[in-house]
C-alpha cells in the first residue's frame, strides 16, 4: 500500500496595491517631462524658441543627431 502526503503550499504572494490617483499623477509628471525634454531636443531654436541665444542648441546639438532631427 502507497502513502501519499500532501505538501505544505508556499505563502501567497502580496501584490502591493497602487491607488489609481497615485498612479495617474506620476505618469502625468513623468509624461509632461518627457515632452519637456523633447521639446528641447527637437523644436528649440528653431521657429518657436523660449530661451533666448543659441546655448539650448549648442547644449542638445549631439542628441539632436543621435535622435535623427536636421539642425544645419
Amino acid at each position: 500500500m502507497s502513502q501519499t502526503t500532501a505538501a505544505p503550499l508556499a505563502p501567497a504572494v502580496q501584490v502591493p496595491v497602487v491607488p489609481l490617483l497615485q498612479l495617474g499623477t506620476w505618469v502625468v509628471f513623468f509624461g509632461l517631462l518627457a515632452m519637456l525634454a523633447i521639446f528641447f531636443v527637437s523644436a528649440d531654436q528653431g521657429a518657436l524658441s523660449l530661451v533666448a541665444g543659441n546655448g539650448v542648441h549648442e547644449w542638445v546639438h549631439d542628441a539632436r543627431h543621435l535622435l535623427g532631427y536636421p539642425c544645419h
